[in-house]
């Protein structure tokens, strides 16, 4: 059965070694962009980079990079008002797009990236929310994230009770009351009933 290999391979046009490299994939890095909160009334989109690697994890330079963003929905288009931008990765491996303008539909927006290098490819995509507003911006906010924005609140209004308790000296002013605040499902956030 070797020997059937070694016929094979013999016949072949692509040499053993390229055979080998070319059977391992790339693989994409997102380094800035995913989870990314793009800002449609102020018609902002944060830059999006990756970086593509090789199979050892070393950076691939002069791979083909094409970031594509959605032709329906929460979407935008780049500077030649197409929904596909083509680049090369530099020396680091890396590329990356900016400047994308943001449509006027709100939502998540998933963006495609594939990669391509000496017939090795790889694709990812990197999910980002466009937000009207920033009001908007904070309704996508975690439990916990919405949680810390209570307690810093809370604790403000204690170092403010704190503050007059010591400035009273011999005033006729009432102290201040603790306040309690109870925290129930995600979104109802407000005193105890």
């Amino acid at each position: 059965m070797r020997w059937l290999g070694v016929i094979l391979a013999s016949l072949s046009l692509i040499p053993i070694e390229a055979q080998q490299t070319a059977a391992g994939g790339l693989n994409i890095l997102i380094i800035e962009g995913d989870g990314a909160i793009n800002n449609i009334k102020q018609r902002t989109a944060r830059e999006t980079i990756v970086q593509v690697e090789d199979e050892n994890h070393k950076p691939v330079a002069g791979a083909v990079v094409v970031f594509t963003t959605p032709s329906q929905g929460p979407s935008g288009v780049f500077a030649d008002g197409s929904h596909l931008f083509t680049t090369t990765t530099d020396n680091a491996g890396r590329a990356s797009y900016r400047g994308l303008r943001l449509t006027n539909q709100g939502g998540k927006m998933d963006v495609r990236v594939n990669a391509s290098h000496q017939g090795r490819t790889a694709s990812i995509t990197i999910s980002q929310t466009n937000v009207v507003t920033a009001a908007a911006a904070a309704a996508g906010l975690s439990l916990a994230a919405k949680l810390l924005i209570v307690a810093g609140v809370a604790g403000a209004a204690a170092a403010a009770g704190a503050v007059v308790a010591t400035r009273g000296g011999g005033s006729t002013a009432p102290a201040a009351s603790p306040t309690t605040i109870s925290i129930g499902a995600p979104g109802t956030v407000g005193p105890p009933r």
